[in-house]
């Protein structure tokens, strides 16, 4: 018998996973790399990393002299630009717990993460006080609000300033002791399925989890690019993708508030951005202006256009690639912090046909290193066929393995450890994960199922509709039959008749809707996806002919 003593031991070193050394790195080796920053009033702000790390290192500082301990949590309601970047770093490396905002969300559902997260520190840009003012009283616990001047106006009396906030620091900071399992980062998710729910992100899992960014078959961010975060950095980190720049020493190019399609393009030609990341929506606007205006922006060749949140259409991948920019489909949760799938061919699919190929490129994709994923029956696991349903469960380096506070909340998990995401996917024998739907979004019409997404993508696929949802209606004979919301483009007309004629070439007879309504609006969550649960409230009274 071996002695525990005289067994053989690994030579590595004890090196932790925690974001100092990432902040570091982008100081020694990336110096003069710009953060640039649309402002409030347009113009641009640049800075470099070198500045970045001098002042995300003050306000460290700041924070400690204030009275920050380890695990205090510090909320942050600010749109994507330097001064949020440097509250990324400021907050984790001081030992706090940095805790981003959903200022998209109801105020009372802000106050209500405010102090179910404890937090103990907000800040704050100026130009979204007054919906700080407006909570202000419901939130007892919070001690200091430090309010970022982003107009240059003068902060009101009872908010610290926080540039001069940062002058507080003497330029002593020293990195306390970090453990890579002690907490980096929380968010809460939308709360599109009862309350939100707080998600505790680690220094080892973000450090992982911008690895994985950085991968080759993941989204491949570098030193060579210029990237446009489009999702906002106040919900689940902007998908992870500033620490995986700063870790790789990227130039950031950062939206601000203005999130419209031609300030958009104007930044991506301005910088030459080439990647970006944002929602479906965002991507359909921007479609929409290029299909308008052709040749008015001059853009990278080739720019990455990263879309999660929700399916983007093939129509919609299909239509950017003749502009020359190339949509990714990617997938994730803020339960995985988000990253869990990403949509590139292996080599040997480029061999396929175009339409084969832009099959592929519509799903999901291939899970990232350190997730892995299955579906799940009430049989058991799905095989990796391409048709059969099930949930999806996911595990890995970066998922979450309960909720922050939250004990009822066990029922999301398994009792062999994976998280239910409460997607309904199938995998195909490539490993290529496709969403068919949410649980409570399925259609099961006489006892059969039908996939509301894959009827909205192919309704989005019409030239002539620009958004399109589809719900299902409580029917007597059936139990429950699809119908569509459907949002025209600007002048175009179309009949329900016609749309119907559509799609009967592209599925069987009983999937079709029975009822095509047209809306001037499809209603939306804070983070851009279709809010069926008000559609469904809408048309709850709907009476089938």
């Amino acid at each position: 018998m071996t002695n525990k003593e005289d067994a053989m031991q690994g030579t590595m070193m004890n090196f932790p996973l925690t974001l100092p050394h990432m902040l570091e790195r982008a100081s020694k080796l990336f110096p003069k790399v710009e953060v640039v920053s649309r402002m409030p009033d347009k113009s641009l702000h640049r800075y470099t990393y070198a500045d970045f790390y001098k002042r995300s290192k003050a306000l460290a500082e700041a924070l400690q002299k204030l009275g920050l301990k380890k695990g205090d949590r510090v909320g942050t309601l600010m749109w994507n630009h330097y001064a949020h970047l440097e509250a990324y770093f400021g907050v984790p490396i001081a030992g706090g717990v940095l805790h981003t905002l959903n200022l998209r969300l109801h105020p009372t559902d802000i106050a209500y993460i405010i102090n179910h997260g404890g937090d103990r520190f907000l800040i704050v840009d100026d130009v979204l006080l007054k919906l700080v003012l407006a909570i202000r009283e419901h939130i007892p616990n919070v001690e200091e609000i430090i309010v970022v001047p982003l107009t240059g106006q003068p902060v009101p009396e009872g908010f610290m300033d926080y540039e001069q906030f940062l002058d507080t620091a003497e330029g002593h900071f020293r990195y306390p002791e970090l453990d890579e399992n002690d907490p980096l980062g929380m968010c809460y998710t939308s709360g599109t399925t009862g309350r939100p729910k707080g998600v505790v992100y680690t220094h080892r899992s973000t450090i992982l989890h911008s690895f994985g960014i950085a991968l080759p078959d993941a989204l491949s961010l570098s030193m060579h690019d210029v990237f446009t975060p489009v999702v906002p950095m106040f919900h689940v980190n902007a998908w992870g993708l500033p620490y995986a720049a700063v870790m790789t020493g990227t130039k950031q190019v950062h939206p601000g508030p203005y999130l419209d399609a031609e300030n958009l393009l104007d930044l991506y030609e301005r910088e030459q951005v080439t990647a970006t990341a944002g929602v479906p929506t965002i991507w359909l606007g921007i479609l929409q202006a290029l299909e308008k205006e052709p040749d008015r922006w001059k853009l990278v060749p080739g720019m990455r256009m990263v879309v999660g949140g929700s399916a983007a259409p093939e129509s919609m991948i299909r239509a950017f690639d003749k502009f020359n920019l190339r949509v990714i489909h990617a997938w994730g949760m803020t339960e995985t912090s988000p990253l869990g799938t990403v949509s590139l061919l292996k080599p040997h699919l480029l061999e396929l046909d175009e339409d084969a190929q832009y099959a592929y490129r519509a799903k999901q994709g291939l899970p990232v290193p350190l997730v892995e994923v299955r579906a799940m029956t009430d049989e058991g696991e799905a095989p990796w066929d391409g048709k059969t349903m099930g949930e999806l469960q996911v595990r890995g380096a970066w998922v979450a393995s309960s909720y922050y506070n939250l004990p009822s909340e066990t029922d999301k998990w398994t009792e062999d450890g994976w998280f239910r995401t409460g997607d309904v996917v199938t995998i195909d024998a490539e490993g290529y994960v496709k969403i068919t739907d949410r649980t409570k979004d399925l259609i099961k019409s006489g006892g059969e199922w039908i996939s509301s997404q894959d009827l909205e993508n192919a309704l989005m696929s019409h030239p002539a509709v620009a958004e399109a949802a589809v719900i299902a209606v409580p029917h007597p004979k059936w139990a429950e039959r699809p119908l569509a919301a459907v949002v025209l483009r600007e002048g175009e007309e179309l009949t329900a008749d016609e749309l119907r004629a559509y799609l009967e070439p592209k599925f069987a007879k009983w999937w079709l809707p029975d009822a095509i309504v047209f809306v001037d609006e499809i209603p939306r969550t804070s983070t851009g996806k279709f809010m069926k649960a008000k559609l469904r409230e809408q048309f709850k009274d709907w009476k089938w002919e």
